[in-house]
């Protein structure tokens, strides 16, 4: 590792402070100078005029819990700037499993992960899956204990209470999650088996968390009819537990919350003037993005998605199914009866079913002359339940009014398979900044930089990231504020953004004048391995 100055740059330091023209040193992986730095014999120096100096970005709801393992490259992320992930999301991930449960997991989120096949499953525990990520990764990882997992391992996947031996038994299973490295833990409220926690067994669990210094990330239960009694739950998860609320991908979707954002602010408002520690994040764009069988009923996917399967296949169960989606509003779907036009496929496990990417269950059902109910069932037979869609559900407004937030940060929540995924996974943070600073003025580049920088290191507990300050690691990206933007778009998604030539990850190159680099300089930042219960890698 050479020693590298950047010189010239306009540096944006991560707190929000005005900008300032300047240099920066790079000695063994850390800033070591920055303002007028003199001559500095042996370095390397980067001409940045015209160029932002940032802290690289941190990117709180990331799903590459495999991809960090599997995919070198990793452009998604690394072409954007993001030097940090957050993974072990909405509750479902692969760590801590047991074979039996992995088996599953590897079916469940077919849509959100894909199953690789070269990949070698041989962790269990949280500690080795970050050992896995310590043998080399395109940026750092952060891994939240998932609860929907712990409940399978605890409990199994069907819809029933815990008894007091599976809760202990589940408490038991985050400590050692977060004494092994994970930050805190997240929940999928709308996924099977988590949602089936009732608000009891959430706190009792976040109580875990909270003695441990770490924060609950929670897909809340409704985003749409319930979104706001939804809120109010995990507040009250929080308070009653003392753990650090972080709402992840928060905001008001479908048509009933339109123009509602700020009915949520103040939610969180409130919850802040009471002394509960709440933050936030979201993604700069109107659609959402999950696997088709989400929209599926609660109840419906109880036992696993061998018993999803099999109940689609019954036809009492399959009335049920449609009078829920069609009629009553599912959970799945928000509480809101399913609009079929707004479900729209991006991906599929199945290579022959690719002729409906890109094609909502709407139109696909006018393609066959079915009804769009049994398009939906036969497409998930058919993909086993692997398919990924768009959800057409958002709104301007509310989008503009958490991003606008105080306690606000960013996550791309991008699915990274599929033929057309979501372009917030490659798009989010050049979006950002090229969208909501430069052309629409919603954010100003100091506060944008802010939100992706120091909000998410003190959430996370990064001590020396997330800012630029002498003795700070170099996770740093340069980019251009007059041309950065994200070059994915929703008919080609895996477009690199234009306008970040460089990106360093502990000092090291990933990106060096816009290509990527063979550098796999990332490592795991385990919670309580820093100075004073800071994340760090492990030495």
């Amino acid at each position: 590792m050479s020693d590298l100055l950047v010189r010239g740059a306009l540096l944006v330091d991560g707190t929000g402070a005005p900008a300032r023209r300047g240099d920066a040193l790079v000695v063994d992986g850390r800033l070591a100078e920055l303002g007028q730095v003199g001559t500095t014999a042996g370095a390397r120096v980067l001409d940045a005029d015209g160029l932002v100096l940032a802290p690289g970005f941190i990117d709180l709801h990331a799903h590459s819990d495999l991809a960090v393992l599997t995919d070198p490259e990793h452009l998604a992320k690394t072409a954007q700037g993001v030097t940090t992930e957050v993974v072990g999301q909405d509750g479902l991930s692969y760590a801590p499993v047991d074979d039996a449960t992995l088996d599953v997991l590897r079916e469940q989120l077919a849509g959100w992960n894909g199953v690789p096949e070269d990949l070698a499953w041989d962790w269990r525990g949280v500690g080795e899956y970050l050992d896995r990520v310590d043998a080399g990764a395109a940026v750092n990882v952060c891994h939240l204990v998932p609860q929907g997992t712990v409940r399978m391992l605890a409990v199994g996947t069907g819809d029933r209470p815990a008894t007091a031996a599976e809760l202990e038994r589940m408490r038991e299973l985050v400590a050692t999650g977060l004494r092994e490295g994970s930050v805190g833990m997240s929940s999928g409220l709308t996924y099977s088996p988590g949602m089936y926690a009732g608000t009891d067994e959430l706190v009792a669990l976040a109580g875990v968390v909270a003695a441990a210094g770490g924060f609950w990330a929670p897909h809340t239960r409704s985003y749409g009819r319930g979104a706001l009694a939804a809120y109010g739950e995990a507040v009250e998860v929080a308070r009653r537990s003392g753990a650090a609320l972080h709402l992840t991908h928060a905001t008001m979707n479908f048509d009933v919350n339109a123009g509602r954002a700020g009915e949520l602010l103040a939610l969180v408002d409130g919850a802040l003037a009471d002394g509960v520690d709440v933050t936030l994040d979201s993604y700069p764009y109107l659609p959402g993005s999950t696997t088709l069988a989400a929209v599926l009923p609660g109840w419906s996917t109880a036992g696993g998605p061998a018993a999803t399967l099999r109940r689609l296949r019954d036809p009492a169960a399959l009335g049920r199914i449609r009078t829920d989606l069609e009629v009553t509003g599912s959970d799945g779907c928000h509480g809101v009866v399913v609009d079929w036009s707004s479900l729209q496929v991006s991906g599929v496990r199945e290579q022959a079913l690719s002729g409906a990417v890109g094609a909502s269950v709407a139109e696909l059902a006018r393609r066959s002359g079915r009804a769009p109910f049994e398009e939906f069932t036969d497409l998930l037979l058919r993909d086993r339940l692997g398919t990924t869609v768009l959800q057409h559900v958002g709104h301007e407004g509310n989008v503009r009014a958490v991003m606008a937030h105080p306690r606000h940060a960013v996550g791309s929540d991008g699915l990274l398979v599929g033929e057309r995924p979501h372009p917030r996974a490659w798009g989010t943070f050049a979006r950002y900044l090229g969208h909501y600073v430069r052309e629409e003025g919603v954010l100003d580049l100091e506060g944008c930089v802010a939100r992706m920088t120091s909000r998410p290191a003190r959430r996370l507990g990064l001590a020396d990231r997330g800012v630029l300050r002498p003795g700070a690691v170099a996770d740093l990206v340069l980019f251009d504020p007059g041309t950065v933007a994200a070059g994915a778009t929703f008919e080609d998604p895996r477009r690199t953004p234009v306008g970040v030539p460089h990106v360093l990850v502990a000092g090291v190159p990933v990106i060096a004048d816009g290509r990527r680099t063979q550098a796999l300089p990332g490592r795991a930042l385990r919670r309580g391995a820093g100075p004073g219960g800071s994340c760090a890698p492990r030495a």
